[in-house]
């Protein structure tokens, strides 16, 4: 069971399941007055699926609508994507901009993301055109693409207490903490949310390392962005009495469904898992944490993305709610520490010496280095 405590916090890979591998790809287009690069990466990959982000940057004269192509040759398909219309016919590829990104004047960028599928091999395309203009970094005449990666999707894992902790081709590296941000269908891609989440993720970090003089090690894709199954009202309403108390519906309906699709525990001996989803039935809908796992709804991934209050506010909750993920308990009293309402107080509330020992000493512990 959660751990009813503290409504505080917030905690989204660009997708759904993941261990990045890094692969970046940076090529370019031309034609008159026309050019383009893009920058491919493989932001995630695990057995069969992987996800990806795309971000085209316009080298010409201004542009009011795109299409980028490309092929893959390693028989890839695409799954799912957001931020653009994604269609393929064998092995070619075509993107076409959202409403809302069409419009990219010079030296500007628009990006997209999605999750594919692979058997073999994925190795990422070596050619895009932009309007049927070959990306080559240039403005000009068109010219052959000339791709670098780094560092191949075959590299080995490593594992550090930096936010920038490399993962192994078949998932997050164990013994890490793994974020998911949940995006209902009905609620449109924004990057905010996994920048924002993640940066109060490494802020947490920091802070860990300084009462602690130990951290807990992040992944290289540290927000995780799932494209949910379901829209806002489906997790709101569903498996939650319409008169009863809603407080924890939208949550554990998002717990039901990360555990399904990525085959986590609850607890997982792998990871500690922070999920946050961009559902809340206002007034009713919370979450906490409890040995293992923080659970956080809508307020909470708003504070991450920087559109719900001061910043320390978000970082301070999550402090605290990844000391219940930790195995401590809230406070009995406003005692100076996160693990009460003195985590509002952020940066000034540290660890009492009991509760660094009950952290070194609990189930999680051996996650810290």
């Amino acid at each position: 069971m959660m751990r009813q405590g503290l409504r505080g916090l917030l905690v989204g890979t660009l997708t759904a399941g993941l261990a990045a591998t890094g692969a970046v790809v940076a090529t370019t287009a031309s034609a008159a007055a026309a050019g383009c690069r893009v920058t491919y990466t493989i932001s995630s990959q695990w057995q069969g699926g992987f996800g990806a982000s795309v971000a085209v940057t316009n080298l010409g004269d201004a542009i009011n609508g795109w299409t980028l192509t490309w092929s893959f040759a390693n028989g890839q398909t695409v799954t799912q994507a957001w931020g653009a219309t994604v269609t393929q016919n064998g092995a070619a590829v075509s993107a076409v901009n959202a409403g809302y990104n069409g419009a990219v004047g010079t030296g500007a960028s628009a990006s997209f993301g999605f999750n594919g599928a692979w058997t073999g091999t994925n190795t990422v395309p070596t050619a895009f055109r932009l309007n049927n203009v070959l990306c080559t970094g240039t403005v000009g005449p068109s010219a052959s693409a000339s791709p670098t990666r780094s560092p191949s999707p075959s590299a080995s894992p490593t594992r550090s207490s930096s936010p920038s902790a490399s993962q192994s081709p078949s998932g997050p590296v164990n013994k890490t903490v793994r974020v998911f941000w949940l995006k209902p269908t009905d609620v449109a891609y924004d990057q905010r949310y996994p920048d924002g989440i993640a940066n109060v993720m490494r802020e947490a970090q920091r802070y860990y390392r300084q009462e602690l003089g130990k951290t807990f090690a992040l992944n290289s894709t540290v927000v995780e962005t799932v494209n949910g199954e379901h829209d806002t009202t489906w997790y709101i309403n569903t498996n939650c009495s319409p008169t009863g108390d809603r407080y924890w519906c939208v949550v554990f309906n998002m717990q039901a469904e990360l555990r399904r699709r990525f085959n986590l525990g609850n607890p997982d001996s792998r990871w500690l898992i922070v999920g946050e989803i961009s559902a809340e039935d206002p007034g009713k809908s919370g979450g906490g944490a409890s040995p293992g796992w923080l659970l956080l709804s809508g307020h909470d991934a708003d504070g991450g993305a920087g559109i719900n209050g001061p910043m320390n506010r978000w970082y301070g909750g999550m402090v605290h709610e990844l000391g219940h993920g930790f195995g401590l308990p809230d406070s009995t009293s406003t005692d100076g520490t996160p693990m009460s309402a003195s985590f509002y107080s952020y940066p000034n509330t540290h660890f009492s010496q009991a509760q660094k020992n009950a952290i070194l000493a609990g189930p999680y512990g051996s996650f810290l280095s």
